[in-house]
């Protein structure tokens, strides 16, 4: 009778350890889903907000590395959520205001709203506002430029948490926002604001340097290389086209004849001619509505430009290297000799695959129209606002 209730007894005991250990394990993985570590709730919690595409990519990025980063004197929760709020928002006012339900919705300490959204202030561009009274900011990540978008979203955050926090009187320059590269090529001024305003502090650039970053930041936030893979049909009719040339020995003579200034010319006018095009026939060009920024408008269009600028710019560089290794491969030099007249170095290779490129990519214009509208609009600023407020709405 002894042992059957000893038995019982390990029986009930095994049976607590799985049903509680198995509520620890998966209490665990919450916690490690959350940012949080196990050994028990974090002192403070931080809420990024993120728009969808290149925000989201950077704040997960940021969330991986920030608690280790924000634990000095405090163990950090850092959570993300993707959502759109600054849909059809272009003061910060109203950006901090959802910004600050959301904190409310998760119980958050803090939150920082991070957006593709150019922010301009007294025609300044805002890197970084703060509402610190109701414990959230937002930032601008076009403003930060083309180049090193991470590092300085890291440094952004950092110091935006400073202030948040009040670690070290706000304001300091631990992370190096303000450094010498920084100061010589579009500074970072930061503002303290009083008034009825909802905003405390202010970071910002300088007008015209600032304007130039902007616009780079916009340009890298559109992905120009992701277009190329948008541009399917303008590539295909590109590729036959020039396959086409490649066949035809009166096209290896007219541009044998071409001059290299001509060339240049003619490579410039048929990227000119696609880029024209894509706009027209998917409808980019931002039109200013009643009342609208007129400068918000101009830098929406000019990114646009800039960025399919740059996507059939990469396309056309791709195209050469292919005509040139496929000419290079099946016209053996006696034949284009006999051809031309002439000699054919490698010179001439070089003209042979630049005529093809440019007939090519004349072609890949018509091509375009066959592209889908939501494969070539994602370069424009305007498009992927009007998408994220209607997925709002549903």
């Amino acid at each position: 009778m002894g042992e059957q209730d000893t038995d019982s007894e390990h029986e009930d005991a095994e049976a607590f350890e799985t049903e509680h250990g198995g509520e620890e394990s998966q209490e665990g993985e919450r916690l490690a889903e959350r940012g949080e570590p196990e050994s028990g709730t974090p002192d403070r919690r931080l809420g990024l907000i993120a728009d969808p595409d290149m925000p989201e990519q950077v704040t997960r990025r940021l969330a991986d590395d920030l608690p280790e980063l924000l634990g000095e004197q405090h163990s950090w929760a850092v959570e993300v959520d993707v959502d759109p709020v600054t849909a059809g928002r272009h003061s910060t006012r109203d950006i901090l205001a959802s910004t600050r339900e959301r904190m409310g919705e998760h119980d958050w300490d803090h939150a920082i709203c991070l957006t593709d959204l150019p922010v301009r202030a007294n025609g300044r561009p805002v890197v970084a506002e703060t509402d610190l009274e109701g414990g959230v900011a937002v930032v601008s990540l076009p403003a930060l430029g083309g180049t090193g978008v991470y590092r300085r979203a890291r440094r952004v955050v950092l110091q935006i948490v400073d202030e948040l926090t009040g670690r070290s009187g706000g304001g300091g320059n631990r992370y190096g926002l303000d450094n010498a590269v920084s100061r010589l090529l579009a500074p970072v001024v930061r503002h303290e604001l009083g008034g009825e305003q909802e905003v405390d502090v202010r970071y910002s650039t300088t007008r015209r340097r600032g304007r130039l970053r902007l616009l780079s930041g916009m340009v890298r936030s559109n992905q120009p290389a992701q277009l190329v893979f948008g541009l399917r049909s303008a590539l295909a009719a590109a590729v036959a086209t020039s396959a086409f040339g490649l066949s035809s020995s009166t096209i290896w003579q007219i541009g044998d004849q071409l001059g290299v200034f001509r060339q240049i010319i003619a490579g410039l006018v048929s990227v000119v001619l696609l880029v024209l095009w894509l706009i027209t026939a998917h409808g980019l060009w931002e039109k200013r509505r009643s009342g609208g920024d007129r400068e918000q408008v101009l830098l929406y269009n000019t990114s646009t430009v800039a960025t399919l600028t740059i996507g059939v710019g990469v396309m056309y560089v791709g195209l050469f290297a292919i005509n040139l290794a496929v000419a290079l491969f099946i016209v053996p030099p006696n034949l284009l000799a006999s051809s031309l007249g002439h000699p054919a170095d490698f010179t001439r290779y070089l003209a042979l695959a630049w005529g093809f490129t440019t007939m090519g990519v004349i072609a890949g214009a018509l091509g375009s129209s066959l592209e889908s509208d939501r494969a070539v609009r994602q370069a424009a600023y305007g498009y992927r606002e009007e998408q994220r407020r209607s997925e709002q709405v549903h």
